[in-house]
C-alpha cells in the first residue's frame, strides 16, 4: 500500500509537472508569435542624425496592430488610454508612457506649380529625439509620421532594449504625418477646457485620431466624416486641434467648439493655424493669452503676412513662414522650443524635415520608397 502511495504522488508530481512544462511551451509560443514582428520592427530602428543630443530616428513598423481594437478597449482617461496603447504594442511586457503636450504652427500652400505643401513646427518646452514612423498596414494606406521620443522616455532608444521596447508604441504616438493618398496631419495645443465628448459613439483619444487619418482617409473630407462618427477625448489634460490638408489643397482645422456645450465638431477651411481657434480669431490678440480662445496670434500674423506679400509661393517661401513662427526656448511656454520643422509635399508624397532649428540641415523624405536624402 505504501509502494502504490508513493507512486500516486509521483504519478501526482509528474503530472503537475507536466502541465507547468505545457503552459510555458504555450506562453513561449504566445510570446514569440506575439513579438516576431515586434522584434523585427525593432531591427528596423536607426539613427539618422548625429547632434550631439537630441536626434532623429527612424523605424519600420513590422507587426500587425489593430486600431479598432485600441479604441474598442475603452477610453475614458489619460491612464486608460495609455493602456489601450501599451496593450495593443506592447503585450504581456509593462511599459510606462506619459500622454504629451502639443504646441506648433503649421499652413497649407499651393506652389506655383500646383503642389500642395503643408508646413508644420512642433513646438514643446521639453527637448526631445524625434521617431520617423512608417507603417504600412494591411488593411489600411501606407503612411510617415513623426513621435516625439521624450514622451516614452526613450530619446536614446539605442542605449537599451527597454527603450527599443518602448519605442513599438510610435505609431499611436505620432503628432504629424502624411499618407500614401496625400493626406497630412498635424495636432496643435488649444488653451480650452479639454474636449471629453460623451455621445455614446466609440472614444477616440487624441494621437489615435492621427493614426486613424493616416490609415483609413483618402482626403480631407474623408478625415473630417471619420472624425465625426467618434466622441474626441482630449488627452493629457489639454485641448488640440487637428488641421488636415490633401493633394487638391483642401486645408481644415478640425476644431471641438469652446462654447459649444456638446463640444461640437467644427471644420473651417485656413489657410494657416497656430494655437488659437480659427473659429473665435475676432477674439484673439497677439502676444498675449485670449482665455479659452488660446494664443500665438503673432506666429499667425507672421506667416500670413509673408504669404499675402508673396506673389508666387515655392518651398522657399514656405521655409520662410517656418522659420518665421519657429520659437526659442522659454520656461514660462509650454508651446516654445521649436523640436523639428516639416514641410509635406502632398502631391509628391514627399517631405524635408528640419530637427532643432538647424535650418542648413534639410533631411529629404520621399514616402513612395521608404528612402532619406542628406545634404551634401
Amino acid at each position: 500500500m505504501r509502494v502504490k502511495g508513493a507512486e500516486r504522488k509521483c504519478l501526482v508530481i509528474r503530472s503537475g509537472l507536466l502541465v507547468i512544462l505545457l503552459v510555458l511551451v504555450v506562453g513561449v509560443g504566445e510570446f514569440v508569435c506575439e513579438y516576431t514582428g515586434r522584434f523585427q520592427t525593432i531591427r528596423t530602428i536607426e539613427k539618422v542624425t548625429d547632434y550631439e543630443e537630441y536626434n532623429l530616428y527612424r523605424m519600420e513598423v513590422k507587426y500587425e496592430y489593430d486600431l479598432d481594437r485600441l479604441i474598442e478597449y475603452g477610453i475614458t482617461d489619460d491612464q486608460s488610454l495609455v493602456d489601450a496603447i501599451v496593450e495593443e504594442a506592447l503585450p504581456i511586457l509593462p511599459v510606462q508612457i506619459d500622454v504629451p503636450d502639443f504646441g506648433c504652427s503649421a499652413f497649407t500652400l499651393q506652389e506655383a506649380d500646383g503642389d500642395i505643401l503643408m508646413g508644420r513646427n512642433y513646438d514643446f518646452r521639453r527637448d526631445t529625439s524625434a521617431m520617423l514612423v512608417y507603417c504600412e498596414p494591411e488593411d489600411g494606406y501606407k503612411s510617415v509620421g513623426f513621435a516625439a521620443l521624450d514622451n516614452i522616455s526613450a530619446n536614446t532608444p539605442e542605449e537599451s532594449m527597454k527603450k527599443k521596447l518602448a519605442t513599438l508604441t510610435a505609431p499611436f504616438i505620432c503628432l504629424d504625418g502624411m499618407n500614401e493618398k496625400g493626406v497630412s496631419i498635424a495636432v496643435l495645443t488649444l488653451d480650452s477646457e479639454p474636449v471629453h465628448q460623451n455621445t455614446g459613439k466609440p472614444v477616440i483619444g487624441t494621437t489615435l485620431a492621427i493614426r486613424l487619418i493616416l490609415d483609413r482617409a483618402a482626403s480631407t473630407a474623408e478625415a473630417v466624416e471619420l472624425l465625426q462618427q467618434y466622441d474626441m477625448f482630449a488627452s493629457s489634460g489639454r485641448d488640440y486641434h487637428f488641421y488636415i490638408t490633401d493633394s487638391t489643397g483642401d486645408g481644415r482645422v478640425i476644431e471641438y467648439d469652446c462654447e459649444s456645450e456638446n463640444r461640437e465638431l467644427v471644420a473651417t477651411p485656413v489657410r494657416s493655424v497656430t494655437n488659437f481657434f480659427a473659429l473665435y480669431e475676432d477674439q484673439v490678440l497677439p502676444n498675449q493669452r485670449n482665455g479659452i480662445y488660446g494664443h500665438g496670434k503673432e506666429r499667425y500674423d507672421k506667416m500670413e503676412a509673408l504669404f499675402d506679400y508673396e506673389e508666387v509661393y515655392t518651398k522657399d517661401v514656405a521655409w520662410e513662414a517656418l522659420k518665421a513662427a519657429a520659437q526659442e526656448p522659454s520656461a514660462d511656454d509650454i508651446t516654445s522650443n521649436t523640436q523639428w520643422s516639416i514641410l509635406y509635399d502632398d502631391t509628391n508624397l514627399t517631405a524635408e524635415i528640419i530637427l532643432r532649428r538647424n535650418w542648413d540641415d534639410v533631411i529629404g523624405y520621399d514616402l513612395k520608397d521608404n528612402t532619406l536624402t542628406f545634404p551634401d
